[in-house]
């Protein structure tokens, strides 16, 4: 093993973070290799219904096609830093796969360590990694620079485009030339929803099915009126459709009235009660949001027709993975704050622990500090305390965390 801490010594401040959560998952660098999680066929169709697909084509006339004869490879990425695809110089291909970089392959900061697809997916920015800075050492000999892709509705992370090469790959013009793709991309994403939205003329089918551009989703973190984006069309629920829709997204083989019933309410309820509210919310959802028609719920049991992509599913998935500064990223604050359904009341509680407890455990001051923002941590005085005693002495920030601590001792007095 190497000696880590002279290596920490040696690298940029957000490199050195990044090693740090690295060191987290794979004490031994050494160790650390990416995780084929995908086969062909699940590949495939993961591929056709990711929004990514729709925006390849900007990405393989802007990146990939002057890429080939460049000696550089591109990768686009999910939200979890799974590589969907991967082109370019053939030669370099061929030598990327024998450290496992290909479609299908997993290159979150969890699973190899430092390098630009996870880290930029992590911190949510543009990142170059060169060389050694990766945390493992088979990535040495490659550089590379990736660029997160965001939703153009939403802001939410879909994605990372990533350039793999040799020292071309971290140049200042290639992180431009990235970004300057991705903005493309994300526009053209834009104009390919409002087309959607517009009326059009009936139209003889298309000769084979587009992409989606959307992904599903259901928004109850830090708002007691959940967000339901359903094929482009947003709508604001009331305080208890959201605390129904949060219960059926999170349970996709569906509850019972009995078990809705238990899980939504504080007080005991009749089966009758939970009928007549899932009544009104099915002729909400099929007469206000013609796409969210699609999204009615069935009955016997209650059940979602399809999956709902919900933000604290999202953080609960990142934060069993290890990707804590991730999972953070996406947590705006608790779920659905001021509600009293206890199946809404568990899931706040038990998610806010685990947020807290991971936080806590990684000791990264920066995740910490950004931790710190959170209308749930405002009391925390330990966390305050450990964010002091990670800053360095002479760190400007460290006038904050002594004012945040005062004012908790304030309100304790």
């Amino acid at each position: 093993m190497r000696a880590q801490g002279a290596v920490l010594d040696t690298l940029r401040p957000g490199v050195k973070e990044s090693w740090q959560r690295s060191l987290q998952h794979h004490p031994n660098p050494d160790d650390a290799r990416p995780a084929l999680v995908f086969g062909d066929g699940d590949l495939q169709a993961y591929r056709a219904s990711h929004p990514l697909a729709s925006i390849m084509p900007v990405i393989q006339r802007l990146l990939v096609e002057p890429g080939r004869e460049s000696g550089l490879l591109v990768a686009v990425g999910d939200q979890l830093g799974r590589l969907l695809w991967v082109d370019g110089d053939p030669e370099l291909r061929r030598r990327a796969e024998g450290m496992m970089f290909l479609p299908g392959a997993d290159w979150s900061e969890n699973s190899i360590g430092t390098s630009a697809p996870g880290t930029a997916l992590v911190t949510g920015r543009s990142v170059q990694i060169a060389g050694a800075e990766h945390f493992s050492v088979q990535v040495h000999p490659w550089s590379c620079t990736a660029v997160p892709v965001h939703d153009p509705d939403s802001g939410a992370v879909l994605g990372v485009v990533d350039i793999t090469g040799k020292e071309e790959a971290v140049a200042v013009h290639t992180l431009a030339l990235v970004q300057a793709t991705v903005a493309a991309a994300q526009a053209q994403l834009h104009v390919e929803r409002l087309q959607v939205r517009a009326p059009r003329r009936p139209r003889a089918p298309a000769a084979s099915p587009r992409p989606s551009l959307y992904q599903d989703s259901l928004q109850i973190l830090g708002t007691d009126s959940a967000v339901l984006c359903v094929g482009g069309s947003r709508q604001q629920l009331s305080p208890r459709h959201s605390e129904l829709m949060a219960l059926l997204a999170l349970h996709p083989r569906g509850l019972t009235a009995e078990e809705l019933a238990v899980l939504a309410y504080p007080e005991q309820s009749s089966v009758g009660t939970v009928r007549a509210e899932m009544l009104r919310l099915r002729k909400l959802l099929a007469r206000e949001t013609p796409a969210g028609a699609d999204m009615v719920p069935q009955s016997r049991p209650y059940r979602l027709p399809r999956e709902l992509m919900v933000d604290a599913g999202q953080v609960r998935s990142c934060l069993e993975r290890g990707a804590h500064r991730l999972a953070l990223n996406i947590y705006r604050g608790e779920v659905l704050p001021h509600s009293q359904a206890p199946g809404i009341t568990e899931l706040r509680r038990s998610l806010s622990s685990v947020l807290r407890e991971a936080v806590l455990a990684d000791a990264g001051i920066e995740t910490l500090l950004q931790y710190l923002r959170l209308p749930e941590a405002a009391d925390d005085g330990e966390a305050w305390r450990l964010a002091l005693q990670l800053l360095p002495a002479r760190s400007p920030r460290r006038a904050g965390v002594v004012a945040g601590l005062q004012r908790i001792e304030q309100d304790l007095a």
